[in-house]
């Protein structure tokens, strides 16, 4: 074995220190926010397998209460990247000349992975007054707020239980205020995502009634955007990032069974969330179905738009602005075919 001399070995030990201090610059500053929610599990995948840093990322996330507090710092560029859902308020936003773009899915509906629920009052099941989805005539719905992606899924809700828009009365609250409302009857009605709409249902004054993918298949319900300053920045940087977040994707999709973590890479899954939200119980965690995300972060471009017209027969678009005007598809095309070339 070759021998190094002192002075040599520490002239070698500099230039690593200075080869990983370079490596260290390198990677470029990502800023991401983030609900600490489960539908952020491919975000916690990413980062805990290091799929940022292979791509060179220095991935930092902002936890913020809601998607929607996340558009100003985006425009002022405070934040890269952001998601949430496809709302009027979004579109509105983009309209006025906000620099943000729709570039990826986040959530869809598939068959069997749902993301809200549709729960009744258990009184009202137990008492006979509602059976089906075509009893909910007279009856009050909480619902997340006006101009939001759930207005996609109870436009198609009316037609297929032959209602009118103004045959349910709608109020607007959060998803935890969704369940309480129930729980004290101030609502007959909710429509909340996960872990809240199993959690109504476990303690026994709610029942499900219908889930958001028989409603409304392929409904694009959530959606990642990037802000104008990071689309431009440097051009590969937001493709890198999409190429990671696949991956992390795919990983998840992979550890599902029927729409549960069950299968390979599920244990640690089910502790990267317990970990990183609010919901701690692991063995809860197990009977959650996820709802879905694209293994290639496409779009349903027929779904946004079927949503931009509820938005608009509703009054509610208020500048010049079309679906195509405010997605740009690039990122996951150029993403999706460099993992297919074998690219990491």
């Amino acid at each position: 074995m070759a021998r190094i001399s002192t002075r040599g070995a520490a002239a070698l030990i500099s230039l690593a220190l200075c080869a990983s201090a370079s490596v260290a610059r390198a990677l470029e500053s990502v800023t991401v926010g983030a609900t600490s929610s489960i539908t952020d599990l491919p975000f916690f995948i990413a980062e805990k397998r290091g799929y940022f840093t292979a791509e060179g990322l220095d991935v930092k996330f902002v936890n913020f209460d809601s998607a929607a507090r996340m558009i100003a710092p985006l425009a002022s560029g405070d934040l890269d990247v952001a998601s949430g859902g496809p709302s009027a308020a979004l579109y509105n936003a983009i309209a006025r000349g906000v620099g943000v773009r729709i570039v990826a899915d986040r959530t869809t509906a598939a068959p069997g992975r749902y993301s809200q629920i549709l729960l009744v009052r258990k009184a009202l099941v137990d008492s006979g007054r509602v059976k089906t989805i075509a009893d909910l005539k007279g009856l009050r719905l909480a619902n997340a707020a006006p101009g939001s992606s759930a207005m996609g899924t109870l436009n198609r809700l009316y037609k297929m239980a032959g209602l009118k828009e103004g045959d349910i009365e709608k109020v607007y609250m959060s998803f935890p205020q969704q369940i309480i409302a129930l729980e004290n009857g101030a609502t007959d009605l909710a429509m909340p995502t996960e872990p809240y709409a199993s959690e109504a249902t476990r303690r026994g004054f709610a029942v499900p009634l219908i889930t958001d993918d028989k409603i409304y298949p392929g409904h694009q319900i959530a959606v990642m955007i990037f802000s104008d300053a990071f689309r431009a920045k440097h051009g590969n940087v937001g493709v890198a990032f999409i190429r990671a977040y696949i991956r992390a994707v795919r990983d998840q999709n992979a550890a599902l069974v029927n729409g549960r973590l069950a299968g390979p890479g599920a244990e640690e899954f089910i502790s990267l969330i317990a970990e990183n939200t609010s919901v701690k119980d692991k063995a809860f965690l197990r009977t959650l179905t996820l709802s879905n995300a694209d293994n290639d972060g496409k779009l349903n471009m027929d779904s946004l738009k079927e949503d931009f017209e509820v938005f608009r027969a509703a009054g509610l678009i208020e500048g010049k602005i079309s679906v195509d005007e405010a997605v740009d598809s690039s990122f996951t095309t150029r993403a999706s075919a460099a993992l297919a070339a074998g690219a990491k």
